[in-house]
């Protein structure tokens, strides 16, 4: 036979285990500088211009 399992103990470990994932992805997602945000905003911005700028057709005209 196995050993008997505290269910408390298995609950609660699980539930730290997403907490600790939940904080992982929440320090990826929001704990940058403001300087790292700014970098990306400028970089989506640029890549915006580059491919609006290759387009063959003017998107606001119908046709």
């Amino acid at each position: 036979m196995s050993d008997p399992i505290n269910l408390n103990q298995f609950r609660k470990a699980k539930e730290k285990a997403a907490k600790e994932l939940r904080a992982k992805e929440n320090r990826a997602k929001f704990g940058r500088t403001k300087a790292e945000k700014k970098l990306e905003d400028a970089r989506a911005e640029k890549l915006k211009k580059l491919t609006d700028g290759h387009r063959r057709q003017d998107p606001d005209k119908d046709g």
